[in-house]
């Protein structure tokens, strides 16, 4: 689109042409200077609503073997869900912080964390469904929901946990403890 229309001319004639769209390619590129030979990349070409958006990747694997867009959606995009997890657990769950002096209390460390993906993984699941944050991040979710101001009140029969009635989801943890409370008691 950028090289039919100058920067400056409106592109809505285009975007009423061309409906959204998803096209892939594949191509040999070589830099002028740090890469020794041509490489295969495969490019992603998106066109809708909010304009063009190009995306890159550099693969060894011949075309020969996969196309272009079985490699980008069945190879790359899982691939980079699983990048993403994994750097949602460093920085999030803070599995990353390894920095005692025995291996033992590192390891407990790191099995605290992945226990506690896990869990928050779950609750994402079974509690946070059909809700707006049903796919959000690990640390998304613990700052909207689980690190929150209250007021806890102890008594002899229950256990009071009072919330700001500013709490911006506040219908999100209601709908969340009814879940939680309709779990089946495994015993």
């Amino acid at each position: 689109m950028e090289t039919l229309f100058s920067n400056d001319e409106e592109l809505e004639e285009a975007n009423k042409l061309v409906p959204e769209s998803t096209w892939y390619r594949s191509l040999c590129y070589k830099t002028q200077q740090s890469w020794s030979h041509f490489r295969r990349v495969v490019t992603k070409v998106c066109h809708g609503s909010n304009g063009s958006q190009i995306r890159h990747i550099v693969t060894s694997l011949p075309a020969s073997k996969i196309s272009p867009s079985k490699l980008y959606t069945d190879k790359y995009c899982p691939r980079g869900e699983i990048e993403n997890r994994i750097k949602e657990q460093q920085l999030d769950l803070f599995a990353d912080r390894t920095s005692t002096q025995t291996f033992e209390s590192n390891q407990l460390r790191l099995w605290l964390s992945s226990m506690a993906y896990v869990l928050v993984q779950a609750f994402r699941q079974n509690c946070l469904k059909r809700t707006s944050l049903a796919k959000a991040t690990v640390g998304t979710i613990r700052l909207s929901l689980l690190k929150l101001g209250a007021r806890i009140t102890i008594s002899c029969r229950r256990i009071l946990i009072a919330i700001a009635t500013t709490c911006p989801y506040q219908d999100i943890l209601g709908i969340a403890y009814s879940r939680i409370q309709a779990i089946p008691d495994s015993g």
